[in-house]
């Protein structure tokens, strides 16, 4: 006698969160969306997405406004992320500056609830100058619902603990979510500093939409995040993307890392940066480097050059290998040599192989290390919902 075969049977309250996960997303992707366009969007019955809109409407999560486009009869309605209700803080740690902002879901973040400041000289100086300011902003809002922390060098996601960062030793070893936590009571969540940049140039920049792009942040190191197949690449334990530890000179510059030729010593700002002051005899900082370049009262062209050649093998190595159908690349540099952006590309397409340099569009980044920490903070929140759907 055969067995009666058992019915699959689904979760109800799994597929609600599910439900809710996927209307964040559109409105995330989309930003106001009437009820008829949500339904439309999630490809679900009018009564699924009426449930879903009203679960996150009763979470505070969104709001439902007039329409703001005039026209004839009665004006519609339509589906935001409330204003009020839901925000989070970023935190940025960096080399040189430090930065703490509020923001919402949808990504605005508020200048006048935000703190730029010197990096402090020691890791207990640090964590007391972000309870400071973080709880300032706590002292502002009740509806944070928690902090998101970009923080540079090699983090252990699953531990969420910083084990080594060329240019932030300070934090080697610590935890600064948690102990950030433990003052503060609310949930402080650390993302490193690439992994951010590439959910918040995908939640709020260049990358909307898209499933398979690189992007490399060389302001400060050279780093690299990866989406592939809608997924980001972590690694094993969260610590992938070390491009520019990558050595290109084996007699090159020390790096903070402790070797020496790291592709990031002569293919970011901050190495380029190094080098014009060490010909130029002063220590300067970037503003200042920018502003004798500008003004025409220091010309580098042999330190431009260098730059430009490194940077577009870096370039060239990234669309070589992962083949992304979009390469964004952060930087400062861009706004301050004319022609610079243009002479990189066109070197970069003289080290790469043909086929995945043409089938790849180079382009600025739109977002920022603020708003990577903020949309970490986000993606984590959409995480406790429900899981991501495979593509």
């Amino acid at each position: 006698m055969n067995a009666k075969p058992q019915s699959s049977r689904v979760q109800p309250n799994l597929l609600r969160k599910l439900n809710e996960r996927m209307a964040i997303e559109i409105l995330l992707k989309n930003g106001p969306c009437s009820r008829a366009d949500l339904t439309r969007l999630m490809g679900i019955s009018p009564p699924t997405a009426s449930k879903t809109v009203a679960s996150l409407l009763s979470l505070g999560l969104i709001e439902e406004v007039e329409s703001q486009q005039s026209s004839l009869g009665r004006p519609g309605k339509l589906l935001r992320f409330s204003a009020s209700e839901m925000q989070v803080v970023g935190v940025v740690l960096d080399a040189r500056k430090c930065w703490v902002g509020i923001s919402t879901f949808d990504g605005q973040l508020s200048s006048r609830h935000s703190y730029l400041f010197p990096t402090p000289g020691t890791y207990n100086a640090l964590i007391d100058t972000l309870e400071e300011k973080v709880r300032e902003l706590l002292n502002y809002s009740a509806s944070i619902i928690g902090v998101g922390i970009s923080t540079p060098g090699l983090t252990n996601s699953v531990q969420q603990k910083t084990i080594f960062s060329p240019n932030l030793h300070m934090t080697d070893g610590h935890a600064p979510g948690q102990d950030l936590a433990n003052r503060l009571g609310v949930e402080c969540i650390v993302f490193q500093e690439m992994h951010a940049l590439s959910l918040g140039e995908r939640l709020f920049g260049a990358a909307q939409g898209l499933d398979d792009f690189a992007i490399i942040d060389i302001t400060t190191g050279l780093g690299l995040g990866v989406f592939s197949g809608g997924r980001l690449i972590e690694g094993h334990h969260g610590m992938a993307g070390e491009l520019g530890h990558i050595t290109v000179d084996i007699n090159g510059r020390l790096c903070g890392c402790g070797n020496h030729g790291c592709l990031e010593t002569v293919a970011s700002d901050e190495g380029f940066l190094s080098h014009v002051s060490q010909n130029f005899g002063e220590q300067l900082d970037f503003e200042a480097l920018a502003q004798l370049i500008q003004t025409g009262k220091l010309q580098p062209t042999t330190e431009i050059r260098q730059y430009s050649e490194y940077l577009a093998i870096a370039l060239a190595s990234v669309i070589n290998i992962f083949n992304p159908s979009h390469l964004f690349v952060h930087a400062r540099i861009f706004d301050v040599i004319d022609g610079f952006w243009q002479q990189t590309i066109q070197i970069a397409r003289k080290r790469t192989l043909g086929p995945p340099f043409d089938d790849c569009e180079i382009v600025q980044a739109r977002g920022n290390k603020e708003l990577g920490a903020v949309a970490g903070m986000i993606e984590h929140y959409m995480n406790t919902l429900a899981p991501a759907l495979e593509k």
